[in-house]
C-alpha cells in the first residue's frame, strides 16, 4: 500500500487542533502553519495526481483490513484531480484570506478551514459509502463555523438555513443508507457496484428508492433544482473568501453523482436504467434558468455571483446527466473551470464591496483604482458568462458537444445558449453600473473615494492566480482533456474498479 493515499486527509486533521489549541492566540504562526499545511497538501495532491496517470485504481486499506469490511481510499484519476483541484483553490482562498486580513475576523479560521480541507479530501478519497456521509459531516461542520465567521445578524441568519437544509439533506442521505444496505448487504462502493449488478429482479424496489434519496442528497449538496435555493442566501452572506471556497462544496456533491451513477448504479444497472438521467437532465435545464434569471434579477453582487454559481451546476450536471465517457469528460472540463470562475469572482468582489461600502447594484462614486478593478471584473465575467477566450468558452463547447447524440440535445442547447445570452446581460448590467456609470460622478464627489487606500499587490494575487487557471485551462486545453477522457473511462471500466478494490478477497465473497 501506498500510504501517500491518505495523507490527504492526515495532514489538515493532525494540524488543525494544533492550530486550535496551540496558536489560537498567535494569528501570525497561525497563518505560517496554515499555509505550510496547505502547500504541502499542494505537493502531495501533485504527487497523487502523477501516481494516477498511469490509469490504475490504487487502494488503501486502513488497519489493513479487506474489502468491503475494512475502510479504503480508493485513488483513480477522478479522485486525484478533484484532491489537486480542492488544494489549488485552497491556496489561492488562504493567500486572499491572509492579505484581506478576513482570517483576524474571527477566531478558529485556520482550524476550521483545515478541518474543512480534511472533509472535502476525504468525501473524493473515500471508496465506502457510510464514509462518505462522514466525512460529508466533517465538512459541513466545518463550514458551519466558516459561514458564521466574523458574525452578524444576517450571516447568522442564513448560517442557521444552511444549517437546516444541510441538516435534511444528511437525515436522507441515512435514509438512503439504509435502503442500501437492506437491499444489498454492504455499503463498500465496489462491492455495491458487483452486487446490484447480480440483485434478482424482483427484489430490486428498495434499490430504486435507494438510488432516488441518494440523487436527491447529492442534488442538495450540488444545489440543483428544486433544492438550490439555499445556495444565493448562503454563499451572498459568507464572507467572501469562505464564499471562494464554497465553490469546492458544490462539486462534491456533483462528484457524488458522477461517481455513484456511473460505477453503482452505472447505465448497465437494468433496475435503475434511464432513470436518474430522466430525473437529472430536466432538473439541470430548469437549474441553469434559474441561476440565468437570478444573475439578470439581482439588486445586489454578491447574490448576483452566487445565482451565476447555480447556473454554472445546471451546465455541468447536463452534461453529466448524459452518462456517457465524452459527456462525462467535458462535464468535468467545465467543473474545474466554474471553480475558479466562481473563486476569482468571490475574492474581486470582496475587495470591490470593501471599497464601496456595500455590495448594491446602484451608482456610486468611482473607487480608487476603478480602472484595475474593471479590468479584473471584465476578464472574470468573460470567463463565468462563457465567452472567448477564456476556458468558460470550451467548456461550454465541450458540454454541447458531449450531449449533440442526446434525444433532448435541442433542449440543452437553447438552455445553455440563452442562459449564457442572459447570464451576460446580467454582468454587463452590474458592470456598467459599478465601473464605467460611476465615472459620470462630479470629481467633487469622486474626491471622497481618494481617502481609502488603494489595494496592495498582495490582496490581488489570490484574484491573479484565479483568473489565471482559467487562461491555463485554455492555453493546456488539449492535455487537459487527454486526462479528462482517460479519466472517464476509466470510471466506466467498473470491472477493473471492482477488482482494483476487492481484489482476492472480492473472489472469496462471490
Amino acid at each position: 500500500m501506498n500510504h501517500w493515499i491518505i495523507a490527504p486527509v492526515i495532514l489538515p486533521a493532525l494540524l488543525a487542533p494544533v492550530i486550535a489549541y496551540v496558536m489560537r492566540h498567535d494569528i501570525k504562526l497561525a497563518r505560517w502553519a496554515s499555509m505550510a499545511g496547505t502547500l504541502a497538501l499542494v505537493a502531495v495532491a501533485v504527487g497523487l495526481t502523477v501516481m494516477a496517470e498511469d490509469g490504475q485504481t490504487h487502494v488503501y486499506y486502513l488497519g489493513d483490513w479487506p474489502a468491503p469490511f475494512g475502510i479504503v481510499l480508493v485513488l483513480d484519476r477522478l479522485s486525484a484531480m478533484m484532491v489537486l483541484l480542492t488544494s489549488v483553490l485552497a491556496l489561492v482562498v488562504l493567500w486572499h484570506a491572509i492579505a484581506t486580513e478576513w482570517d483576524n475576523r474571527g477566531r478558529h479560521f485556520h482550524a476550521l478551514f483545515q478541518f474543512q480541507l480534511m472533509g472535502v479530501s476525504g468525501a473524493f478519497l473515500t471508496g465506502d459509502a457510510f464514509n462518505l456521509f462522514v466525512f460529508f459531516e466533517v465538512l459541513l461542520i466545518a463550514s458551519y463555523g466558516l459561514m458564521i465567521h466574523g458574525g452578524g445578524k444576517v450571516r447568522l441568519k442564513a448560517g442557521l438555513q444552511y444549517v437546516v437544509m444541510n441538516l435534511a439533506g444528511s437525515t436522507l442521505f441515512l435514509f438512503a443508507l439504509g435502503a442500501l444496505y437492506a437491499s444489498t448487504g454492504t455499503l463498500n462502493i465496489a462491492d455495491l457496484a458487483d452486487k446490484v449488478r447480480t440483485l434478482p429482479t424482483d427484489e430490486t424496489a428498495v434499490l430504486r428508492v435507494s438510488a432516488v434519496l441518494l440523487l436527491m442528497v447529492f442534488a442538495i449538496k450540488a444545489a440543483l433544482f428544486p433544492v438550490q435555493f439555499w445556495l444565493p442566501g448562503t454563499y451572498s452572506n459568507a464572507p467572501a473568501p469562505v464564499a471562494a471556497m464554497f465553490a469546492i462544496m458544490t462539486k462534491v456533491g456533483a462528484y457524488a453523482i458522477i461517481r455513484f451513477y456511473t460505477i453503482v448504479f452505472g447505465p448497465d444497472v437494468s433496475a435503475v436504467d434511464g432513470l436518474i438521467g430522466n430525473w437529472l437532465m430536466p432538473a439541470a435545464v430548469i437549474t441553469i434558468a434559474v441561476g440565468a434569471i437570478g444573475v439578470l434579477g439581482a439588486r445586489r453582487l454578491m447574490p448576483m455571483l452566487s445565482f451565476a454559481v447555480v447556473g454554472s451546476m445546471g451546465t455541468l450536471l447536463l452534461a453529466v446527466s448524459a452518462f456517457t465517457p465524452e459527456a462525462i469528460a467535458a462535464a468535468l472540463y467545465y467543473l474545474l473551470h466554474s471553480t475558479f470562475a466562481a473563486a476569482a469572482l468571490f475574492l474581486l468582489a470582496d475587495l470591490i464591496v470593501s471599497r464601496r461600502g456595500g455590495d448594491a447594484l446602484s451608482v456610486q462614486p468611482p473607487i480608487v483604482q476603478n480602472g484595475l478593478f474593471a479590468a479584473f471584473f471584465f476578464v472574470g465575467a468573460i470567463g463565468v458568462t462563457g465567452m472567448p477566450p477564456l476556458s468558460g468558452f470550451l467548456g461550454k463547447l465541450l458540454v454541447m458537444d458531449g450531449v449533440r447524440d442526446m434525444s433532448w440535445m435541442g433542449v440543452a442547447w437553447a438552455a445553455i445558449l440563452i442562459g449564457s445570452l442572459v447570464t451576460i446581460v446580467g454582468f454587463a448590467r452590474a458592470g456598467s453600473v459599478i465601473f464605467w456609470k460611476a465615472t459620470a460622478f462630479e470629481a467633487s464627489e469622486a474626491d471622497a473615494s481618494e481617502e481609502v487606500t488603494t489595494v496592495g499587490v498582495n490582496a490581488f494575487v489570490g484574484v491573479g492566480l484565479a483568473l489565471a487557471m482559467l487562461a491555463a485551462l485554455s492555453i493546456f486545453a488539449g492535455p487537459t482533456m487527454a486526462f479528462l477522457e482517460g479519466t472517464a473511462w476509466q470510471l466506466f471500466d467498473v470491472p477493473d474498479y471492482v477488482d482494483a478494490v476487492l481484489g482476492e478477497h472480492g473472489e472469496d465473497l462471490k
